[in-house]
């Protein structure tokens, strides 16, 4: 029996605080001056020069997608050349020069990897833009 109404004075507890959490966060909304709902709320909390847009030349995913692609790029580079490197201080242990090469071609597929995965990424991400299907961050 204890446990029950302990039970439904934290129900009652927890409802009550988030009711006012609620209503205190519609009070202080309208105080500062946003309207428009949550688009209102959203173009409030974006600071300046921030993309509105997810989609296109400059939207949020093209960004991300590109820093992403441009590390791997040119982590494929950078292993590219320290497997260059490997193959020259090699000294022609058979075991060495092996690795080495291993290192040249795995690099090189990262590389095309990289740079196939910027096209196919662009192509879908412009795709998507020119479809106009909500692309921006506004409800």
């Amino acid at each position: 029996m204890k446990t029950s109404i302990k039970t439904t004075l934290i129900k009652y507890a927890v409802a009550v605080s988030a009711g006012a959490t609620l209503a205190s966060g519609k009070v202080l909304a309208a105080a500062s001056g946003v309207t428009g709902g949550i688009s209102g709320g959203a173009n409030a909390a974006r600071g300046d020069g921030q993309p509105s847009d997810l989609f296109g030349n400059t939207g949020i995913f093209t960004q991300i997608t590109n820093t992403i692609l441009f590390i791997v790029g040119a982590l494929s580079v950078i292993m590219l050349i320290y497997g260059g490197l490997r193959y020259i201080i090699s000294g022609g242990d058979s075991k060495k020069v092996t690795d080495a090469k291993n290192t040249i071609m795995y690099a090189i597929i990262g590389l095309i990897i990289a740079v196939l995965s910027y096209a196919i990424i662009n192509f879908v991400i412009r795709a998507f833009a020119d479809q106009g299907s909500g692309g921006s961050l506004e409800v």
